[in-house]
């Protein structure tokens, strides 16, 4: 069976959520983790730091480099990558799974949060894929997963918060153009996005609280799909705009109940499927 085990993933955005969890299921393969994320200090409202992630990829069998860095800082995320290289020897998965979301309509968003969601989603998922790139071409099976939705040129789906879907299909575009542009290179860009919506902190914090998170899937099934596309032939399986569940049931999963929040809850259907 295929494993990650001695490959080095530089994932954004993995001291909470969603990244923290591909994390963690590539860690107990015994992988090496780069957690690219902003957060040192404890935040009342945000659980973790890149270090106590660190402690938890190292108890459950990885190798960890804590790494702050924002990714708007292109200089920031190259001394990460310098970082990584030296400590692990190079780079075989980039995961660029940190975004900001703001779920507002055009004259609702400030412009300082329309920066902050087009520099980190779409222009930090351009910047740690341009700086990882080099290394990613020098790996038996690379791969660049970013945590964007299909490309669903939907009016419903830009009306109520044009500039957050703006920035996430920022991401999705560069799954598009890279996965061509990269693929005589052996380097596979795909995408992963919920079915449902995912208990997160932003969800807790941002998008309905405690009654929302009752309708919501634990984060593990994310890093269970992520996992079955990383542990894929690179060369064989690049270009495509994944749904975990979908994912999974091709691997012969069945049971989903074990990654409810609430079992037996309504599940809540995430944006633009």
């Amino acid at each position: 069976m295929p494993t990650l085990k001695g490959k080095t993933l530089f994932i954004t955005g993995a001291s909470r959520g969603i990244g923290k969890a591909i994390a963690l299921r590539a860690a107990r393969d015994g992988a090496n983790i780069v957690i690219a994320a902003k957060t040192t200090e404890p935040h009342p409202k945000l659980p973790g730091t890149i270090y106590t992630a660190a402690e938890e990829i190292e108890k459950a069998g990885g190798r960890a480099l804590p790494c702050m860095v924002d990714i708007r800082d292109e200089n920031q995320i190259a001394a990460a990558v310098a970082k990584a290289v030296e400590t692990f020897g190079g780079i075989d998965i980039l995961v660029n799974n940190a975004s900001a979301i703001s779920l507002t309509g055009t004259v609702e968003t400030p412009m300082k949060r329309f920066d902050l969601m087009h520099g980190i989603n779409t222009r930090g998922t351009f910047a740690c894929s341009q700086a990882c790139i080099p290394y990613l071409k020098k790996s038996s099976n690379p791969h660049i997963l970013n945590n964007s939705p299909p490309l669903n040129m939907e009016a419903r789906w830009f009306a109520p918060h044009v500039a957050y879907t703006m920035a996430k299909f920022g991401m999705s575009m560069c799954v598009l153009g890279m996965a061509e542009e990269l693929k005589s290179d052996g380097i596979a860009v795909n995408a992963i996005w919920p079915r449902t919506v995912i208990a997160t902190a932003a969800v807790q914090n941002l998008l309905g609280g405690d009654e929302t998170i009752r309708g919501c899937r634990t984060p593990e099934i994310m890093a269970d799909a992520a996992y079955a596309i990383l542990t894929k032939p690179s060369r064989q399986f690049t270009g495509n705009f994944c749904i975990d569940e979908d994912v999974l049931r091709a691997e012969g999963v069945t049971d989903f109940a074990k990654y409810q929040m609430v079992p037996g809850a309504e599940l809540l259907p995430d944006y633009f499927i």
